[in-house]
């Protein structure tokens, strides 16, 4: 089972995201975002929430067209405007799905920034088949389907495509 979203239904999850977040009440100074599906949700966040946003990437999605995992991969370092990272965090992804990835970056963020005093997540979609629970999300899935979303008509598409797509317009 799949389920196709929107860019104005993407939106629209982000939004109720930042809605959820704030009215919890949670005193955040910092959001980090997992690269690349966090990528979006936390550049909105970001605005949202006037708040500087730390870029990590992971990687582990690498068989099958992104449907088998792989070995996980942190990136030893992280994106950042400031010299020191906030120790009150705001960890955000797109998703939960095995859970694998969020529950890696957030066992490993107080080791790297043993200076951290909250740390908490926040997705737009928490699926079933998780085994980690975020702080904060939107949806929850208990079926967990495949979600494809806007953005990932780019997945399969190549510089050499891009014309016949804008002529098909």
């Amino acid at each position: 089972m799949s389920r196709k979203v929107t860019w104005d239904e993407y939106n629209t999850l982000v939004e109720r995201l930042a809605q959820a977040v704030h009215t919890s009440g949670f005193d955040f100074n910092q959001i980090i975002c997992i690269a690349r599906g966090g990528l979006r949700v936390g550049d909105v966040l970001s605005r949202i929430f006037d708040l500087p946003l730390a870029i990590l990437s992971t990687h582990s999605y690498a068989a099958e067209s992104g449907t088998i995992r792989g070995e996980l991969v942190i990136a030893e370092h992280m994106t950042m405007t400031k010299p020191r990272l906030g120790d009150r965090v705001l960890l955000v992804d797109d998703m939960v799905d095995s859970g694998h990835t969020l529950a890696a970056v957030y066992k490993e963020l107080p080791q790297r920034f043993p200076h951290l005093t909250a740390l908490k997540t926040a997705v737009l979609w928490w699926k079933g088949c998780s085994v980690f629970k975020p702080d904060y999300f939107v949806e929850y899935l208990p079926d967990s389907p495949w979600i494809c979303q806007p953005f990932e008509v780019y997945d399969n598409l190549r510089p050499q495509q891009l014309a016949a797509r804008l002529d098909g317009r």
